[in-house]
């Protein structure tokens, strides 16, 4: 005795489910273009400012780039108008700031007239030395190429001053 196995059921299932994926692709399509037609007729110019201002980021780092060396701050970093000090704190703050004002990596804190010290009676020359071309964990000029020698000097003189 052979049974002979109708193949009808199984066929019925397959054509079903061929139909209901059929409508999901019709569906899923038509709502795609319907909402891109929709949007395209809509103002593009508000919804690209919107998409903008929500995509935009939270935060910009802002990485302070030097001024040019002119005549007047070439000549020495500091000078009687306290202009090179200017240039120092704003430097120092800018940049120096992150490991200077925590001591990190061994860097000498500011202000820390025990920690100075002995740097500064190494003379100011080793220590425009120091910060022009790098030391240990100090990259060359804070890790700022674009800074002039004087920018640097000045900002040496200012945390110099202020261990004094």
């Amino acid at each position: 005795m052979t049974k002979v196995i109708s193949s009808t059921g199984s066929s019925n299932i397959k054509r079903v489910f061929v139909a209901v994926v059929a409508v999901l692709a019709v569906t899923v399509f038509r709502d795609m273009t319907g909402s891109t037609v929709h949007a395209a007729s809509a103002d593009s110019t508000a919804t690209k400012s919107t998409v903008e201002e929500r995509i935009k980021p939270s935060a910009e780092v802002s990485i302070a780039t030097s001024r040019p060396v002119t005549s007047s701050n070439a000549a020495g970093s500091s000078n009687a108008s306290g202009a090179g000090s200017k240039v120092g704190e704003t430097t120092y703050n800018a940049l120096c700031m992150g490991c200077h004002a925590s001591g990190a990596l061994g860097s000498p804190k500011f202000g820390d007239k025990a920690a100075w010290a002995p740097r500064i009676a190494q003379g100011m020359e080793t220590l425009y030395n120091s910060a022009l071309k790098g030391k240990k964990s100090m990259p060359a000029k804070g890790g700022n190429p674009g800074l002039s020698d004087a920018d640097v000097k000045a900002t040496v003189d200012y945390m110099v001053a202020a261990a004094k």
